[in-house]
């Protein structure tokens, strides 16, 4: 049976008020790494929608946090393959793709209307090769400022009136002076490396970031002053790192600001998740902004990819899979409960919240998107920009020009 005779046959049992199931159900296995309580939450929405369908979800889970990270394509050569996994790693299609094994979902989600609902920075990002594979799950901006309502009256400042990057640090003073740490840091080479990109898409816009995060970088960026105002600014952020900030992991950075022993973090939206699972209310407690000024933000998808070359009954229950999790409602709960906004456009306004409208009016911005480094670069060049901008970080005598040096040299190293 074709995909559009499955359609048509769903759609005439819509009509008659009835539930589609699947006519042949199967066990799917889902291999992830969620473990916190907002990404359960939304595991478990994303589980509800698949069984309503009529299948059952196995689960193969490795958290993230475990340190322990397993191939997919080593799974899939073991001989127990999953039939979804979450991975956004380009380089994971296209070997899937050498194997026989890749997915082309681009005609289904124009099938069933998904297509023109996402947001277009979610199509570019879940194409690889021009072939849209992956399962959009989750859209994350990479840098917004979540502050302290409590922390920001008592130190007299309003971060929602900031208008610039420089206006959000003329205010360090005062907080400082009001007993807060105005900006929460944790020093990791991965927390810097995202303020960093962030930042660089933030002050630069699209054509500095998309010089800077390419598949060959071009080093005529490094010597903007777009960049090195960025470089700058990390090392503003840098002087805020005391001894406690020493290793400590992103949470528990987002954690500090609840506590109210600082007014904000920049990070990933995704730590609303600290936020609720705290018991606070978003635009009560909380308040969340782009980093002030944007020319761009930048764009995280976590997405899933389903197995190709199945057996006909299993074939057909991913694409269940696939149409369960890009439903419009379905992605807006689960991205409720995860603390991310719905990748698509078009999903129902209901299930946002004041941090989600945030994000909803920079996705909505005309070419004010640029996507995470991850989904475009090669990881060695990744790898060296954090490693320079780390290092760039712990070492006050490092200056910008030492940074665009290192960073000039990393990739005549890389790229030749």
């Amino acid at each position: 049976m074709t995909i559009r005779k499955l359609l048509v046959g769903a759609t005439a049992a819509l009509m008659l008020g009835i539930a589609p199931l699947a006519s042949t159900a199967a066990e799917l296995i889902v291999y992830h790494g969620w473990s916190t309580k907002s990404e359960v939450n939304a595991l478990n929405t994303l589980r509800a929608a698949l069984e309503a369908k009529g299948h059952s979800w196995k689960d193969l889970a490795i958290p993230h946090n475990s340190g322990v990270n397993v191939s997919i394509v080593n799974l899939v050569t073991g001989g127990e393959p999953p039939n979804a996994f979450v991975n956004s790693d380009p380089g994971v299609f296209r070997d899937l793709a050498g194997m026989g094994l890749e997915r082309d979902l681009t005609d289904y989600y124009k099938e069933i209307g998904a297509y023109d609902g996402f947001f277009p920075i979610i199509r570019d990002l879940s194409t690889v090769d021009g072939k849209m594979v992956k399962v959009p799950l989750f859209m994350h901006i990479d840098g917004m400022v979540y502050w302290n309502k409590s922390v920001a009256e008592k130190a007299g400042v309003d971060p929602a009136s900031w208008t610039s990057v420089d206006q959000m640090i003329g205010d360090f003073q005062k907080v400082k002076d009001a007993g807060f740490a105005p900006a929460a840091v944790g020093s990791q080479a991965f927390q810097v490396g995202y303020l960093f990109h962030a930042m660089l898409a933030a002050i630069g816009g699209p054509d500095i970031y998309n010089r800077m995060y390419a598949p060959e970088p071009d080093p005529t960026v490094f010597d903007t002053p777009e960049f090195r105002k960025a470089v700058e600014v990390v090392r503003t952020f840098s002087n805020e790192a005391g001894p406690d900030a020493e290793n400590r992991p992103w949470n528990e950075t987002t954690n500090t600001v609840i506590a109210g022993q600082a007014l904000f973090h920049i990070m990933g939206d995704w730590m609303k998740g600290e936020w609720l699972a705290a018991g606070k209310v978003p635009g009560v407690d909380f308040g969340c902004v782009v980093i002030p000024g944007s020319k761009a933000v930048s764009v995280t998808s976590d997405a899933m990819g389903v197995l190709g070359g199945q057996a006909e009954d299993v074939d057909k229950a991913e694409l269940d899979l696939v149409a369960a999790f890009v439903d419009p409602v379905v992605s807006a709960k689960a991205n409720q409960q995860k603390g991310s906004t719905s990748p698509r456009a078009d999903a129902p306004t209901e299930y946002q919240d004041a941090c989600n409208k945030a994000a909803m009016d920079a996705l909505n911005v005309p070419n004010g998107q640029v996507p995470n480094p991850f989904n475009v670069i090669d990881a060695d060049w990744n790898n060296a920009i954090w490693n320079v901008m780390f290092n760039y970080w712990s070492d006050k005598s490092q200056t910008v020009d030492d940074v665009i040096a290192a960073l000039k040299d990393e990739r005549d190293a890389i790229f030749g």
